[in-house]
């Protein structure tokens, strides 16, 4: 699809992530891998270069070592995913990372909506216009601040309708309960509780595209995942159970970093795989 920002995370990010998930200090660390604790900070810090410990450390923290090895040594690197008709990708810098927002449109009737908005949503107005459509919704996975950020101007502009989660109520957006379904003229969307990384994420699953696509914000990366900043338990629950419970062929539109598919995911993501 022509969008290919790097992965989100590093090998020593995803340690980083499920140790502070796990509540484990360095010393219980330590008892648990059998990795001195001299090994186990430059290998957080993504600085190690010691597989052995590496796989150690990360069948510690109940993570795939296989799939972390990978990713440590740059071999993982998602399938690209051919264009879909009806979605397109926006990648928009914000303070020292990007953020990711969405453009997905029924090709029949050409209304549209936005996912999430980044930091500069200008981009999809420009190609809503360029393409025809009419954005008739703003659809947010999670309420942080990368996510929300254009979403005063882009209702102002495009006229559009948003909607948040209920447990992220927001002003200027109207809240739901997840479960609901919405449409975007022919293409149907359903609404999935992927809380953990925060309080109310929502995945978006849309039928009706060529291949069926989710939209999940935060809870799962290309080879990773946002981090349990509510529940780290949770988040691994919801994303088993609302999102790698979809078919494999489903495309994942995460908040940062590469699309991916769900099969790809329970292959190659160390908190899955």
């Amino acid at each position: 699809m022509g969008f290919a920002p790097p992965l989100e995370d590093t090998a020593g990010d995803i340690l980083s992530k499920a140790q502070r998930g796990l509540k484990l200090d360095d010393a219980a660390l330590r008892e648990r891998s059998g990795v001195s604790v001299d090994v186990i900070q430059p290998l957080r810090a993504g600085e190690g270069a010691d597989e052995a410990a590496l796989g150690a450390v990360a069948e510690a923290l109940g993570l795939h070592a296989g799939a972390l090895l990978a990713i440590a040594s740059g071999r993982y690197v998602p399938a690209a995913i051919p264009e879909i008709e009806g979605l397109r990708a926006f990648n928009s810098p914000f303070d020292d990372m990007t953020v990711n927002s969405y453009l997905v449109w029924d090709p029949e009737s050409r209304e549209a909506a936005i996912f999430d908005t980044g930091a500069d949503g200008q981009p999809m107005l420009d190609a809503a216009s360029d393409l025809g459509l009419s954005v008739k919704a703003i659809f947010l996975t999670h309420t942080h601040t990368d996510h929300i950020f254009d979403l005063d101007r882009l209702v102002e502009k495009s006229g559009a309708h948003a909607w948040t989660g209920d447990r992220e109520p927001l002003a200027g957006a109207e809240s739901f309960a997840a479960g609901r379904e919405f449409n975007i003229g022919g293409l149907r969307v359903e609404t999935r509780l992927t809380s953990g990384h925060s309080n109310g994420g929502i995945t978006y699953v849309i039928g009706g595209l060529s291949r069926p696509v989710a939209v999940v914000g935060d809870a799962v990366f290309a080879g990773s995942m946002g981090g349990g900043m509510v529940s780290y338990n949770e988040a691994l629950r919801s994303n088993r159970s609302e999102i790698l419970s979809l078919p494999d062929n489903t495309v994942i539109c995460p908040g940062h970093g590469p699309l991916t598919t769900v099969g790809e995911q329970k292959i190659s993501n160390p908190f899955f795989a």
